[in-house]
This record gives structure tokens, C-alpha cells and sequence, in this order.
């Protein structure tokens, strides 16, 4: 866990939320400054905070939004601190939880140096890696829909295709094996859906992998002459570590890709293990596999 430990003259905690945002500031000795809710928006952020942009900190949980807050912070030369909200909620849980309770608590645990940070994606990379997550999301439907169509063939006691069906031509006929033509039409629906997803899967595999030229390509083609490691894999190893420099010790990248079961230990009796789902799923499933 790594803490960020800065001292600044001023310190902004931001609830983040969809429409709207909570902010509390506070300047070194923790007089609050500001303390009130505004719209979700880039003019209503910095119109707040422009005052105090001379050495100022802010600081917000990683949630699904945080993109614009980051990337409107380094555009003005502002500190922004993504805090791991994992970490952060066996910090500062407590009996009371609401918006007004959680941003005063980022502002003091800030002021502390008691945030536990987590890594703030660069924007030239960020897109690229969600559109190559998106694609593993639209693969795992299609195995969804792969999956239905085999259990079908289980269901009504039929042979079922050998090998894999991911190959097209594997698929080829499959729904006429069937007599019921309503269990046919199901699996036509099926196959019909998986030719979709095929379709969008392979375009934006080729999107991707042309991004991927022009990020680092030298990073890539290293990747992929390891043994094990295709394109597919190269990608998701490369977008999800961003680079390899981030990690000081082989320790610190094993523990990031979930590889490390933390142990649980009071009075020298080990309890068990914990932070499972501390870590970068996406690259625990690549290097584990």
C-alpha cells in the first residue's frame, strides 16, 4: 500500500458522483475553506477552486468518472491523488456514511498523508486499454452464447460438436441437428448473435493492435517473443501495466497482479489470507493463465 505523504498549502477532498460532486478544502492547518456541493462539471470544479490553485492538492476515489477530474488537474498544473477506494474504505469506515461524512474524512485523511494512492492511467494510453477490456467483455458474452448452444445439445441428448466452437465453420449446420423447431430457432438466434460478436471482436482487435504501433511497438513485439504470449495476450499485458517502471520491486508488480495471497496474522496465529480482489484482474488473468 502506498500512501501519498506531500505537504501543500491547500488540500480539496471531492466526492465524486455522476451529476454532482462534494468538495471540502481546507488549507495546511485544516481551517476549511470551502465546503459545499456543485454541478459535475469542469467550469463548476475550477470556478470553485481557482482561488486556491497555488499549491493545491485534490484528492478523489477511483469510481468510474474520475477521467475528466484527473486530466482537468494536470491541464491546469494542479495535484490530483487517485485513492484506491479499496483500501480507503478499511480506512475511514464508520458508523455514518453519506457524501458530506466521505469527502471531510479525503480531506484529513490527505492533510495525513494517509491516502492510499492508486495509479492515475495516463490519457494518451487510457481509451485504448478500455476499448481492449470492452473487447473482453464482448468475448465473454459470445462464450455465453457458445456455452448455451452446447448445453442444449446436452439437454436434449444429443452428440455434442466436438472440438471448439469459436471457428465459424465449426458452427455450420449445427441448429438442423435439432427436430423441434423451436429449439432450433433458439439456436439459430444464438449462432446468429455470435456471427455479430465476431464481427465486432475482430474489428476492434485490428483498432487496438493498430493503436498499439503507435504507443510502443517495440514493448509489444518484445511481449510476444515470450514464449505463451500471442497478440492478444501482448496487448492486455502491455495497456494494463502501462509500464514496467511504475513497480519498484518484482514484489510490488507479483502483488499488483493479484499473484500474492496476503496473509492474516494476530499473536503469531495466521487467520487466513485477505486482499483478493486487491489487484489488476484484467492481468491476473493473462499471467496466471
Amino acid at each position: 500500500m502506498r500512501f501519498y505523504r506531500g505537504t501543500h498549502r491547500y488540500y480539496c477532498g471531492v466526492d465524486l458522483h455522476a451529476r454532482t460532486m462534494y468538495l471540502c478544502l481546507t488549507d495546511h492547518q485544516g481551517t476549511v475553506l470551502l465546503h459545499e456541493r456543485i454541478d459535475c462539471t469542469p467550469d463548476a470544479f475550477f470556478r470553485a477552486v481557482e482561488p486556491y490553485t497555488d499549491d493545491l492538492v485534490v484528492c478523489a476515489e477511483c469510481i468510474f468518472c474520475w477521467y475528466w477530474l484527473a486530466d482537468l488537474c494536470a491541464e491546469h498544473g494542479i495535484t490530483f491523488i487517485l485513492a484506491h477506494a479499496l483500501y480507503l474504505k478499511a480506512i475511514h469506515g464508520a458508523k455514518t456514511k453519506n457524501d458530506r461524512v466521505d469527502f471531510e474524512k479525503l480531506v484529513v485523511l490527505l492533510r495525513g498523508g494517509a491516502i492510499p494512492q492508486a495509479y492515475v492511467y495516463p490519457p494518451a494510453m487510457r481509451a485504448t486499454r478500455d476499448l481492449l477490456r470492452r473487447r473482453l467483455f464482448f468475448t465473454r458474452k459470445r462464450s455465453e452464447l457458445l456455452s448455451h448452444v452446447r448445453n442444449t445439445f446436452h439437454q436434449y441428448n444429443l452428440p455434442a460438436p466436438k472440438g471448439t466452437l469459436l471457428p465459424r465453420k465449426s458452427r455450420v449446420n449445427l441448429p438442423t441437428r435439432f427436430q423441434d423447431p423451436m429449439v432450433r430457432k433458439s439456436v439459430e438466434a444464438d449462432l446468429e448473435l455470435c456471427a455479430t460478436y465476431d464481427g465486432i471482436i475482430r474489428d476492434l482487435e485490428k483498432t487496438v493492435d493498430r493503436q498499439a504501433m503507435s504507443h510502443d511497438a517495440h514493448g509489444l513485439h518484445l511481449l510476444q517473443t515470450t514464449p505463451g504470449i500471442g497478440r492478444i495476450l501482448g496487448l492486455t499485458i502491455l495497456y494494463e501495466i502501462h509500464t514496467i517502471h511504475r513497480f519498484p520491486r518484482v514484489q510490488h508488480f507479483s502483488s499488483y497482479a493479484r499473484l500474492v495471497k496476503a496473509p492474516r496474522e494476530s499473536a503469531g496465529k495466521r487467520l487466513g489470507t485477505s486482499g483478493a480482489k486487491i489487484g489488476n484482474a484484467h492481468l491476473k488473468s493473462v499471467v496466471s493463465g
